[in-house]
């Protein structure tokens, strides 16, 4: 049996046991994904884009057991003034949520606004993620638009008063979850995104983000912090003229995570970042993986990736920046680097540009390196202890990645949320 028939195989065999949603507007979408998926099958460890990451776990027909770890999922951003919206192992807990009317911003599920046949999410729903499927085939992320069953459905009308907050929370250890979000941000506006918390034994997760001219989507979440996890997520974004997109993933614990990012600007004069930082220990693997398109003039793009590995650790980053013939002025910028704690951990990058215009500025760098001795020994000097010594430096190194968050309390969220990691760690 060839390796593209046991990949359309298994995919049978992962359909077989789900009930996808029926009628409404999201089918024909819906019927379209399950063609891509079928083509291409689920992915294996002899695809490119997956030579470093195996993707058995999250393919297989029965999720992994994974036991939920006694702790606040709300934690991250418990203190911020947000809109709250709670899934407890993907599935809506209207107790713990807000009410969720918010100005300037309609907010809906997808479980309850697919039962109809006109919808503005319609032109939306599963079209980035097909266009995102080119030229690097995202099969789990066809499998998502094809089988989530819930999810989120943000219209930004308008700048909203504050943030909106999804908070994911597992209690069953065989939890195997499937949600789809949906944002369309109109010209002028802006939204800030936050997500948080361990969703599920197994998790695929898509957010599609189409951001209208001189709009601003922002977005943090923070991942874990459930060690048993396995993780697949998939962000894709549009952006119009003069549009800012700004996402940044905390990572911190979780067996397997699998981040992936496509980016497509496509307006004049569009701003797109995307950062993370990632710190785990002992069979921790987490892999971010990036494609950014350039098809305008003037855009900008910044990929800053850092990751802490320790006790036999693996992280992978694969970044790509792709500027097509006619998207002059061109500014993107690359960076992946790691820091590793021990000598059985590693760090696996590939970083890629492919360029096809001739007025651009355009860098990519990978380092991967231990401690540095002199700034140990500086602070030891000082009656630092040499594992919070350890723990300042490491704060040190993950800090480029964190300035990437625009708002100050953000970044100030996760920054204690990495230091009380790195405290429990100590203990």
């Amino acid at each position: 049996m060839g390796d593209t028939q046991r990949k359309v195989e298994l995919v049978q065999t992962r359909l077989d046991t789900i009930s996808p949603p029926q009628g409404g507007w999201t089918v024909e979408a819906r019927a379209a994904a399950l063609v891509r998926l079928q083509s291409q099958g689920l992915p294996a460890r002899r695809d490119e884009y997956w030579r470093y990451t195996r993707p058995d776990t999250l393919t297989i027909a029965t999720a992994p057991s994974a036991v939920p770890e006694q702790h606040s999922e709300d934690g991250v951003f418990e203190h911020l003034d947000a809109l709250k919206i709670v899934f407890v192992d993907g599935i809506f807990d209207p107790q713990a949520s807000d009410d969720l009317s918010l100005d300037g911003i309609t907010i809906e599920r997808l479980a309850t606004a697919a039962e109809f046949d006109i919808h503005w999410a319609k032109p939306i729903y599963g079209s980035l993620e097909a266009a995102g499927q080119t030229p690097v085939a995202r099969p789990l992320a066809a499998f998502n638009t094809a089988q989530a069953s819930d999810g989120i459905l943000i219209d930004v009308k308008s700048t909203p008063s504050k943030p909106v907050s999804v908070i994911y929370r597992h209690k069953d250890a065989g939890s195997d979850v499937t949600l789809h979000h949906v944002v369309k941000v109109a010209e002028d506006a802006k939204l800030e995104l936050l997500e948080s918390g361990a969703a599920a034994a197994r998790f695929n997760h898509v957010l599609e983000i189409d951001i209208a001219d001189r709009g601003q989507f922002h977005h943090v979440r923070a991942q874990g912090p459930d060690h048993g996890c396995r993780l697949v997520t998939h962000l894709f974004t549009r952006l119009g003229t003069e549009s800012v997109f700004k996402s940044f993933t905390l990572g911190a614990n979780g067996l397997l995570t699998r981040n992936e990012c496509v980016i497509e600007l496509t307006g004049d004069d569009a701003v797109a970042h995307v950062a993370g930082a990632a710190i785990g220990d002992g069979d921790f693997h987490h892999d971010d993986t990036v494609f950014i398109t350039h098809d305008a003039l003037r855009c900008e793009s910044r990929q800053v990736f850092k990751k802490v590995l320790r006790d036999g650790a693996v992280g992978v980053f694969q970044g790509k920046i792709l500027v097509k013939k006619d998207a002059q002025k061109t500014d993107g910028y690359q960076i992946s680097q790691s820091l590793l704690l021990d000598g059985d951990s590693q760090f696996l990058a590939k970083p890629e540009l492919e360029i096809y215009a001739d007025d651009v500025v355009c860098s990519h760098g990978s380092t991967s390196g231990a401690i540095d001795d002199d700034a140990l020994f500086y602070l030891r000097a000082r009656g630092i202890p040499v594992d919070i010594a350890t723990d300042l430096l490491t704060l040190a190194f993950l800090a480029e990645a964190l300035h990437e968050i625009e708002s100050d309390s953000l970044s100030s969220a996760v920054g204690d949320r990495l230091e009380a990691w790195l405290a429990q760690r100590r203990s």
